[in-house]
């Protein structure tokens, strides 16, 4: 009688890797009035009130401010529909993006 071996099956999971974030970054300009600003945090961002104007507040102060991290597709669209919101009405409020480290 001949011997059988039998193998173990192996099941391999395939790796799925994180997408790698992105900074959506709030540049501070002399000319867009403050309001505007958290205007535009509370309705592009979905901030609070107060967050808003924390967020506004240290732009102001440091020149720049990190408004929040999404994967790549979120954080240019959101920094793009916040830049243009600022053009719509004539100011030169700018919203950038960069890899988070």
């Amino acid at each position: 009688m001949p011997e059988i071996t039998t193998k173990p099956r192996v099941k391999v999971k395939p790796q799925t890797e994180r997408p790698k974030l992105y900074k959506v970054i709030l540049i501070n300009d002399d000319f867009t009035p403050r309001e505007f600003v958290v205007t535009v945090l509370k309705g592009e961002f979905k901030l609070s009130e107060d967050q808003a104007h924390r967020v506004m507040i240290t732009a102001h102060q440091r020149g720049v401010c990190v408004v929040a991290v999404f994967t790549r597709d979120v954080a240019e669209t959101k920094a793009t529909r916040a830049t243009d919101a600022g053009k719509a009405k004539g100011y030169p409020l700018l919203f950038t993006t960069e890899p988070e480290e």
